[in-house]
């Protein structure tokens, strides 16, 4: 983070940022007295339709039994804040902890990129990349994107402290995505800061499922811990508050291999298809086996967080683990994942990469008897609270994906400057495709900033953004990025797929011919078109489009989970009413 925020004078955080924190910390201290917890929406069953959408939705969405109502005898629901404790009194996390003044700010282990790399290094990880083990990942070419990417999260930290940083409630200055979301306006600036690592890195910086499944888990432990009498609470806010003194990166774990969709994951021929408890030691030690999928940046991470993916029934009981695991344990194999045209960062041409600088990563994470102890553990055998967990995640998770519209800005940019350089960027047609494009691209940032806006105190006093916006914001994302790529490859051309490689220019033949002829604008350089034709191609068919166009699809839950949420959600029966109303109806 850099001399701007980790000096010891607090002169250095300036007269604005002082002001503003030594407010919040007088405002904190006078500890008002907490409310009750209001509830985020209220389930509705969806209508009955010739299709039906619940059953369509079982293998994207682990509650496919049409719940349509809040039980308190089954855990926190998740879509409607209420925990299983029912009338219990939220305590936000700042009141219970007050914030520390800003000359008492601690400082964490890692503060820089720098900081955060070493610390990457000579870590005994098992990794296979291309059929080979790879013991210094760090630096192989076709990793080394990912991780710069994680790398930019710290070097936000340091340009923009305010947007990039956050004090936890351990009194140490993190990365903001190891801040539990004190309030709304932390929700807000959790967007605002995905958003704009979004643009600066054109790719998926991999921080987002661990900063989401941090706020899912923390409070699901706490109304664990009501119904039960357990120290799951407790424990998980130790282990936070030690990841917070170290500022790591955390990753979270939640899409099983699944095996049959058409059986739950206790009925699996093969147990291993979903991460289980295989067998405990008398200590509490569980010991894990099984395999997590599609895992974004874990890789890249110091801990990871295991979670089940989908609800459970009581028979079910060695599926329902939440815990951390340490990405070196032992009994850990990484598998890296191909994406399209990753092995242009292997034959040392900058220009063809499109984006050289960043990139995403996905490994599948296979776990071979992998040792948790207690103290790491904040969920073992509750399957009532497994829905729960489940969709107070999914609704943080969703709403991150204001992170696509990051990725938008730069399309827009790449589509602009494209237009500009082929000397078309005047023409009316061209205009209105590029007002389309920012067009779509806000209707993700909006519908992400209204959710978090609109964010209400859980339980365990941390906040959940509005459920019904964020499943509308994600399912704005399956869509709209599509439409924003067709778009620009539209006003970029043919060439974006036709396009010889660098070594072609720079031959003695070829390289006179191509200058020639692939001229465009005056003014313009051939080596500017072609580099922002290879960003597109990047971003449309290339590495990143792996994040910005496929991810978007089925990230955080396909197309018909969304929809799911939101026809139960929509209150239908309220908007019913509302019509009758006012077109006179009595019934």
């Amino acid at each position: 983070f850099g001399s701007r925020c980790f000096g010891q004078s607090c002169s250095v955080l300036g007269r604005r940022t002082l002001r503003r924190q030594i407010s919040v910390f007088h405002t904190l201290s006078a500890r008002m007295a907490p409310s009750r917890i209001s509830a985020l929406a209220k389930h509705v069953r969806a209508p009955q339709q010739e299709v039906d959408i619940e059953d369509l939705a079982k293998r994207a969405w682990p509650d496919a039994s049409a719940a349509s109502s809040c039980s308190g005898s089954s855990g926190s629901c998740g879509s409607c804040g209420e925990g299983g404790g029912g009338g219990l009194e939220v305590v936000p996390v700042a009141a219970a902890v007050p914030k520390p003044r800003p000359e008492d700010v601690k400082l964490p282990e890692i503060r820089t990129a720098e900081d955060y790399l070493a610390s990457l290094r000579n870590r005994d990880v098992s990794v296979i990349v291309l059929g080979e083990t790879v013991k210094n990942f760090v630096d192989h070419p076709l990793v080394w994107p990912s991780v710069n990417c994680v790398a930019e999260t710290y070097r936000l930290g340091s340009d923009d402290p305010e947007l990039g940083t956050a004090i936890g409630f351990s009194g140490y200055r993190v990365s903001r995505f190891l801040h539990i979301a004190e309030s709304a306006q932390d929700l807000v600036k959790q967007g605002l800061m995905q958003r704009e690592l979004g643009r600066r890195t054109g790719s998926c910086f991999q921080r987002c499922v661990g900063m989401d499944a941090s706020n899912a888990v923390w409070g699901t432990t706490y109304d664990i811990d009501q119904k039960h009498g357990t120290k799951y609470h407790e424990r998980f806010r130790n282990f936070i508050a030690m990841c917070q003194s170290k500022n790591l990166v955390l990753g979270g774990a939640m899409t099983d291999a699944k095996g049959d969709r058409s059986v739950s994951a206790g009925k699996q021929e093969d147990p291993d298809m979903f991460v289980h408890v295989h067998s405990q030691k008398p200590d509490g030690t569980v010991v894990l086996r099984g395999c997590k999928m599609h895992q974004t940046g874990t890789l890249n991470s110091h801990w990871m967080i295991i979670m089940p993916g989908q609800k459970l029934d009581p028979s079910e009981k060695a599926f329902a683990i939440t815990c951390a695991v340490p990405v070196d344990a032992r009994g850990l194999t990484y598998i890296y994942g191909r994406q399209s045209c990753d092995l242009r960062a292997m034959e040392g041409s900058e220009i063809d990469q499109g984006n050289a600088k960043f990139g995403g990563q996905e490994t599948i994470v296979i776990f071979e008897d992998v040792e948790v102890k207690p103290e790491h553990i904040f969920m073992n055998g509750e399957t009532e609270f497994s829905q729960s967990l489940v969709e107070r995640f999914t609704a943080y998770h969703r709403r991150s994906y204001i992170c696509k519209a990051g990725l938008g800005d730069v399309m827009l940019g790449a589509a602009a400057t494209v237009a500009e350089y082929n000397g078309v960027a005047k023409a009316s047609h061209i205009k209105d495709k590029i007002i389309e494009i920012a067009y779509l691209n806000e209707n993700i940032g909006g519908t992400a900033l209204a959710a978090n806006y609109a964010g209400k105190a859980m339980p365990a006093g941390n906040f959940l953004p509005d459920v019904l916006l964020a499943n509308i914001c994600k399912h704005n994302v399956t869509k709209f990025p599509y439409e924003i790529a067709r778009l620009t490859q539209d006003l970029a051309g043919g060439i974006v797929v036709t396009l010889p490689a660098d070594k072609d220019f720079k031959h003695e033949v070829a390289g006179p011919m191509l200058e020639r002829f692939l001229k465009s604008k005056k003014g313009v350089s051939v080596d500017h078109r072609r580099r922002i034709l290879r960003l597109i191609e990047n971003m449309t068919m290339g590495r990143n489009a792996v994040g910005y166009l496929t991810e978007s699809l089925h990230g955080a839950g396909s197309p018909m989970a969304q929809r799911v949420l939101i026809a139960r959600l929509m209150n239908l029966e309220h908007k019913k009413t509302l019509a009758k109303k006012l077109a006179g109806i009595v019934e």
